[in-house]
């Protein structure tokens, strides 16, 4: 088990400045114009492909770290050059994670590489759990997942909103209802490989922020993938199924583990929003002139970015223990993949809004990429568990009842 330690070692360093280059150099100037289109952006997914950015090397280097902060500290640097390109970049990890929290080692190896491609085929991968109307509440799933023993084939049917790279991927990664009585526990993640009949785009959406990010429905309609899709295998289903239904406590449920797993880089993204705005409000300030001196030396604004830094700092350590424990297989006793998810998810938009604020005027025109970030983060209070359900998920673990 690796030491929680707060001083990075050379090869975190040098990921670190690595990918904050490319966030500096190749996303930051290009976040207004993929803002503006709403499109996906190809070019720079193909060319972080092309450096090994986008690829599984990279994602299975990062999760290797024993730390477990390596991947909190990517996620961080690319959000710090745009949100919505790096959600671009790190839609089909969220795949990953789900292949890796559910999958057995032989279909790990299958997938996760098919989740990327290779710099001359750029592949594209999303996660789907939500639907029209099960969003906080997984375990109300209506998409059903139908075994036909015949074929030895799954039948899916049903409809995924606010999916990611939803209907434009290669591969998707998608949470069904087995045994609908037995709520989240009768459910199962399953593969849709590319070029599988009776799955299609449904609604694209037009979004408020991270626009560079295609979110989208996912349709099912008779949707047939072979048996070795379903992530697990069938025994293994059995058994839980079995499990679940004589009262006894079963593992992980299938969303759920893939969500403990990604808030804490939810988080980290949040992390790197506020510390983007923060950077460019403290650098407004010091040339900023009012009343014949910068306004920098006002203590209200100088005040209010002290409380910046300090709440971006105090979500970044958030993060990194959650991280650090995740890897580690320290449970969250305390809900603390919740609370990093949460305190970073409501600290991007504070700061966010305190950088306008310092800004004015000019903090509110689209010449100025603050009000960019301010739309961008308001999604991480929303996507992957509202901080409602983070709130609720703390206060259940530190709390040992149930509470609604």
């Amino acid at each position: 088990m690796a030491e929680f330690s707060l001083d990075l070692n050379e090869d975190q360093l040098q990921i670190q400045k690595w990918v904050h280059d490319f966030a500096e150099s190749v996303m930051r100037p290009a976040g207004h114009e993929w803002d503006e289109r709403e499109e996906t952006p190809w070019p720079i997914i193909e060319e972080a492909a092309r450096i090994g950015l986008y690829s599984v090397d990279f994602i299975i280097n990062c999760f290797a770290d024993p730390t477990g902060i390596q991947m909190a500290l990517a996620n961080e640097e690319l959000s710090w050059g745009d949100a919505g390109i790096a959600l671009a970049l790190l839609g089909s990890t969220l795949a990953v994670a789900g292949i890796y929290a559910n999958g057995t080692p032989e279909q790990q190896a299958e997938w996760i590489p098919q989740c990327y491609g290779t710099p001359d085929d750029v592949k594209l991968a999303a996660f789907g759990v939500s639907e029209p109307d099960a969003g906080s509440d997984v375990s109300s799933l209506s998409s059903r997942a139908v075994y036909d023993e015949a074929t030895d084939e799954w039948v899916l049917n049903g409809t995924k909103t606010w999916i990611t790279n939803g209907g434009l991927a290669n591969t998707h990664v998608l949470v069904l209802s087995v045994d609908p009585d037995l709520g989240s526990r009768g459910q199962a993640s399953f593969v849709v490989p590319e070029g599988t009949p009776g799955i299609s785009q449904g609604q694209k959406f037009k979004k408020m922020g991270i626009r560079a990010s295609h979110t989208a429905e996912v349709v099912l309609d008779d949707c047939r993938v072979p048996g070795r899709c379903l992530l697990g295998g069938k025994d293994r289903l059995d058994e839980r199924l079995a499990r679940a239904k004589e009262g006894k406590r079963t593992s992980t449920q299938a969303a759920m583990a893939t969500f403990e797993a990604s808030r804490p880089l939810v988080g980290a993204q949040a992390v790197g929003i506020a510390r983007a705005a923060y950077e460019y409000a403290l650098g407004y300030a010091k040339e900023r002139k009012q009343f014949g001196r910068a306004i920098v030396e006002n203590q209200a604004i100088a005040f209010k970015l002290a409380d910046m830094r300090m709440r971006t700092d105090a979500a970044r350590l958030l993060v990194w223990r959650a991280a650090w424990m995740a890897r580690n297989a320290k449970l969250f006793e305390a809900g603390e993949g919740s609370q990093s998810k949460l305190y970073a998810g409501e600290t991007a938009v504070w700061v966010t809004e305190q950088a306008i604020q310092i800004m004015g005027g000019y903090g509110y025109i689209r010449e100025h990429p603050v009000e960019r970030w301010h739309r961008d983060s308001k999604i991480y209070t929303i996507f992957e568990g509202t901080s409602e359900i983070q709130r609720l998920v703390i206060s259940r673990a530190i709390s040992g009842v149930h509470i609604t």
